[in-house]
């Protein structure tokens, strides 16, 4: 028996399901302290299923708060950056082109020292052992506790980092230190940046996992703990610990997750609408579509992965405005139910333009019975025009596709989008998100690099896919269930010797007695 909960910027959803069988929901506004409201919409939803707590198998939870942290830039922690490989990457400055606001926030003390390695994994220079020893002094001097470590093509050879990582902790053994060859992929400066952002979520991640485990152990939940991640899966919650960027846009994927589990379609178009946004993405294989691109995290440029999502500022908060041509993106939000019209409010929303059209009934229909046909139907016709140019942008082929509908603003949709084949709306859509965390899998990516004279590709493929696997495991899989779901070889067209990155990402089930990776100090 599995428990699912997602906590979104407006609602807090949770599920229980049984053997694929979906026994209680429940959704409620999200509260502002987060970790209340998902503990009373886990009470609710075990009440309403007549089901004993210590019958839960596993407890997963989806969250923004590390995302919200980035945007809204509060709760980031200092960070010292070292980077190792100065003698062939000083002339990008760390931190290049982040936004003030950001690099106030998480940017400490940066210092960049000679080292690293050539993307074969063989050595440029011997890294500078008293330049090392000079910035962690200067780390302690300013202060800084959560550090972020990254040298040239870690990816292809990474003591530079582990042997920098044994030193500061002999020095600094109060750090948390976040590597980049355990996060990102090829690229130096997108890699850097992302482990930056980890290293500076470290305290608020330990925080937040250790407040939910007080929470659920309160509550006498018992079960394995885990955290959903941006690609669909799923991370036992001590390794969420670890690694918190890897939560980010883990809302969209979860709902497109449930959007598969809900409808038994593969392979298809879904739009998640919720009180605010709607995002939209790509199903494939009943995975999301990933990003083939580096993706800006609060304006910050990363690499790791992510989905291939388009946000919309289309919800049933949405405020309406120039006689229904403006839809969005202001939102009243969590405060739907005191001021929208149909509730008592005096702001026109997109859910009192679905009332007033008869596409949903909540609050008093009467207080829109008096709203100008007119305006009505212009305002359907701009939610129509926002969601077939953003499809049209998602899609890579001219080809009709299904699209299916799951998220509470759900009825905001019309029933016919020019290039969709059939609009889906599944029983349930409307908590699809807490549905995908509840049975998501877990999951393990490993990048590898060769150069195509030598002819190692194969022990390439073999590193890569050991890498996945270790970090599968890692993250609470099984290790007899691991698969390979994805395997990406890309040639390294700019270098003098011939080469390529081979990616390998693995699935597999969830160990329900996978043992905890601890709290985020990694020294």
């Amino acid at each position: 028996m599995r428990l699912g909960v997602d906590v979104g910027g407006t609602h807090t959803d949770a599920v229980l399901i049984d053997n694929d069988v979906l026994l209680a929901k429940h959704k409620t506004l999200t509260s502002p302290d987060i970790t209340s409201g998902v503990l009373a919409s886990v009470r609710a939803v075990l009440k309403a299923a007549g089901v004993r707590v210590d019958m839960v198998q596993m407890l997963t939870v989806g969250t923004t708060q590390f995302t919200n942290a980035v945007v809204e830039r509060r709760r980031l922690t200092p960070v010292g950056v070292l980077r190792i490989g100065a003698q062939s990457s000083s002339a990008l400055p760390i931190a290049a082109k982040w936004p003030d606001t950001l690099k106030q926030a998480a940017i400490g003390c940066t210092r960049m020292i000679d080292g690293g390695h050539e993307f074969d994994g063989q050595e440029i220079v011997p890294m500078d052992q008293k330049a090392l020893a000079s910035a962690v002094a200067d780390f302690r001097n300013a202060g800084v506790t959560s550090i972020a470590i990254t040298s040239v093509f870690a990816t292809a050879n990474a003591k530079n980092e582990i042997d920098a990582a044994d030193f500061l902790c002999q020095v600094m053994p109060e750090a948390k230190i976040a590597l980049s060859h355990r996060l990102g992929r090829i690229g130096l400066y997108q890699r850097e940046n992302a482990t930056i952002l980890n290293a500076s979520l470290l305290p608020l991640a330990n925080d937040v996992i250790n407040a939910f485990r007080r929470a659920f152990e309160d509550l006498s939940v018992r079960c394995p703990f885990f955290v959903s991640q941006n690609d669909g899966t799923l991370m036992e919650a001590g390794y969420a610990a670890l690694f918190p960027v890897l939560t980010f846009s883990s809302g969209p994927t979860n709902s497109m997750r449930g959007a598969a589990w809900l409808s038994k379609r593969d392979n298809a178009m879904v739009v998640d609408v919720g009180g605010t946004t709607s995002d939209v993405g790509m199903l494939i294989d009943a995975f999301p579509r990933q990003s083939g691109t580096a993706v800006k995290i609060g304006g910050v440029l990363t690499n790791f992965r992510m989905p291939d999502v388009l946000a919309l500022g289309l919800g049933g908060g949405s405020v309406v405005d120039d006689d229904g041509r403006v839809l969005g993106p202001a939102s009243v939000g969590h405060r739907l139910t005191t001021e929208a019209l149909v509730f008592g409010g005096d702001q026109l929303t997109a859910s009192d333009i679905g009332v007033a059209s008869g596409r949903v009934s909540m609050g008093d229909p009467a207080r829109v019975g008096a709203l100008d046909r007119n305006m009505v139907q212009r305002a359907q016709a701009t939610i129509k025009t926002m969601l077939a140019q953003t499809i049209d942008q998602m899609k890579t082929s001219a080809a009709a596709l299904p699209l299916i509908v799951v998220g509470g603003g759900g009825f905001l949709v019309p029933d016919d989008l020019p290039g969709v084949s059939a609009v889906v709306r599944p029983a349930d859509g409307d908590v699809a998100n807490a549905i995908g965390a509840a049975f998501a899998q877990v999951s393990g990516e490993g990048e590898a690099v060769f150069s195509t004279r030598s002819g190692n590709r194969e022990d390439a493929l073999e590193a890569a896919t050991k890498m996945a696997r270790q970090r599968a495991i890692a993250a609470g899989a099984i290790a007899d269930s691991l698969t390979v779901a994805n395997l990406t070889e890309t040639p390294m067209t700019y270098t003098d010797e011939p080469g390529a990155t081979i990616c390998v990402r693995m699935i597999g089930d969830v160990h329900l007695t996978a043992p905890s990776q601890g709290g985020a100090d990694q020294c």
